[in-house]
């Protein structure tokens, strides 16, 4: 029997936050946005997996579907600023910027972003861009 996208979906940030390698999580969250290529959410973990495997342009790619279909997901635009980042592409200042205002109005969201890059830094310690996006929304 198939999995509906919703369990898929939420079955693979189960096993994310199990602490399950990004190369065997790919694949599912890929699985999720062919199947509902219309979810801002799969789009954006998509694109924060890319990233810490050290695929900097699927990752852009996948952020940029993120924002577009939700362009008030903060972690959508952090998404998408570190790939730019990654990838030396220029623009990326708005969507620190926009993100920046989304956490200002929103406790929640600033939490849940915070949440977000201590994640990242546990699963790749040396991430360079991501200390240069966190310094840029907390710090500035």
């Amino acid at each position: 029997m198939t999995q509906t996208v919703e369990s898929l979906f939420d079955t693979g940030l189960e096993r994310y936050k199990a602490g399950e390698s990004v190369s065997e999580l790919i694949p599912v969250f890929k699985e999720v946005c062919d199947r509902s290529p219309k979810s801002s959410s799969a789009w954006t973990c998509l694109a924060w997996l890319y990233l810490l495997d050290e695929k900097a342009n699927l990752a852009y790619k996948a952020a940029q579907k993120a924002v577009k279909i939700n362009p008030q997901d903060p972690q959508a635009r952090v998404n998408l600023a570190l790939a730019m980042l990654e990838t030396g592409q220029k623009g990326l200042r708005e969507h620190v910027e926009f993100a920046q205002q989304l956490i200002f109005v929103n406790e929640e969201w600033r939490d849940e972003l915070k949440q977000s890059i201590e994640d990242g830094f546990v699963r790749k310690p040396e991430w360079k861009s991501l200390t240069k996006v966190k310094q840029w929304l907390f710090e500035s």
